[in-house]
């Protein structure tokens, strides 16, 4: 058989990069100043770590308590581990179904006062799982600009009407409340009031019981997103639900268990039918495997840590106070927050990354944030203090920023 030559047209496509456009992105960041590669933590993630081979101070890390390392939690973990093997071997629905994950699902009812929970993959999940089910296309989503990137995923996932009000702004809220239901057929409409407990860019807590009495007025339902509020307000770490005292009064609450509670993973609480109609119809749970029984076992030790040693909450928000109130006394701009998350708002995406560079010669790994994560001209360096920290630490982040900020101009 005789071979033909390729044609013009064939050697041509053949040397065609269909992915080239990713490597002109790449590019796009690189001449923004926005490129970042991933930073690589050895050891244990602690108040201090080692990152790309050096000892640095982190204030980049969601462990807000320090219980990925605490002892009950690895003696927890590592028990179920030795019991019950590395993973669970199927999804929940199927026979992934192990009698620790319910016992954490009732661990965390009692906890946070709810009828039940059910536990996800991750509060990513549970966002992107949950709002399709409760907003079906004749429902209206009333959510806060600010709301994490999951909810806003979640949202796009359904064919409900979306309103969208400027962050923390209570008369657009009602305004928006009020327009659904005077509308025809508005009064009949499911409807459903979206907002994070804690914003995690910005630090400040929803206005909740503005948010509850808005929503109570109009007959809609409360969600709130308590990711970053889980382990940090509220007694006991309880969340913003907790502590505003609106028990009984919010529908729907995603919890997460891979922020404070040092683990992961994330959870729904709420009504018990809730629970049962998103064992039937949530995509996440239904098609992604159980937690490994390790995790839960881990999950479970911490509830007990929270309510056994309340100090550690003491700590990180002695810790907090300290930290804002230095970087307030060195001239830096930190928003509207309130908790110890904290933005040093900057300006440009560029220069965020400037910052943060600098902080890391100093010794002091705390990540910058650019668009589209937050507006440009409102690029960051976020920090999260925790319990971990000792005062002569948060002294040395504080020294860094202030040597850092004054050779860039900031301050």
């Amino acid at each position: 058989m005789t071979e033909t030559a390729p044609s013009a047209a064939a050697e041509t496509a053949r040397g065609r990069n269909p992915l080239a456009f990713l490597d002109a992105e790449i590019e796009d960041f690189k001449a923004k100043g926005l490129y970042r590669r991933l930073r690589v933590v050895e050891g244990e993630q602690k108040s201090r770590c080692i990152v790309d081979g050096r000892e640095v101070i982190t204030l980049s890390s969601n462990n807000y308590l320090g219980l990925n390392t605490h002892p009950r939690l690895r003696s927890a973990a590592e028990a179920a581990l030795r019991e019950l093997g590395a993973g669970s071997g199927a999804v929940r629905t199927i026979a992934g179904t192990m009698r620790i994950h319910e016992e954490l699902e009732r661990r965390l009812a009692d906890f946070k006062h709810v009828e039940a929970v059910l536990t996800f993959q991750s509060g990513f999940t549970c966002n992107t799982g949950v709002i399709p089910i409760l907003a079906g296309e004749s429902a209206v989503i009333v959510s806060d600009a600010l709301n994490h990137a999951s909810i806003i995923d979640g949202i796009r996932l359904t064919k409900a009407e979306r309103r969208i009000f400027p962050h923390a702004d209570m008369e657009a809220l009602r305004s928006a409340l009020r327009d659904v239901r005077a509308a025809p057929g508005g009064a009949e409409r499911t409807v459903l009031v979206i907002t994070d407990g804690v914003f995690s860019m910005d630090g400040d807590i929803a206005r909740l019981p503005e948010i509850v009495a808005a929503a109570e007025e109009a007959e809609a339902i409360v969600y709130v997103d308590d990711a970053h509020a889980s382990g940090v307000l509220g007694r006991n770490g309880r969340g913003s639900v907790d502590h505003f005292d609106l028990h009984g009064r919010v529908q729907v609450q995603v919890g997460t268990l891979s922020k404070a509670i040092g683990v992961l993973g994330g959870y729904v609480a709420g009504p018990a039918s809730l629970r049962e109609v998103l064992i039937h119809r949530a995509r996440p749970f239904l098609f992604s495997t159980s937690h490994p029984p390790a995790v839960a076992a881990a999950c479970l030790a911490a509830i007990d840590v929270l309510e056994s040693e309340p100090q550690l909450i003491e700590r990180l928000w002695e810790n907090t106070r300290y930290f804002k109130a230095g970087l307030a006394g060195l001239g830096f701009e930190t928003g509207a927050s309130e908790t110890p998350i904290t933005p040093v708002i900057v300006g440009s995406g560029a220069r965020a990354m400037k910052l943060s560079d600098g902080l890391f010669e100093e010794g002091v790994f705390a990540q910058g944030i650019g668009f589209p994560t937050v507006p440009e001209d409102r690029s960051r360096v976020r920090t999260i203090v925790t319990a971990e920290h000792t005062r002569a630490e948060l002294d040395a982040c504080l020294a860094a920023f202030e040597t850092v900020g004054r050779a860039l101009a900031i301050i």
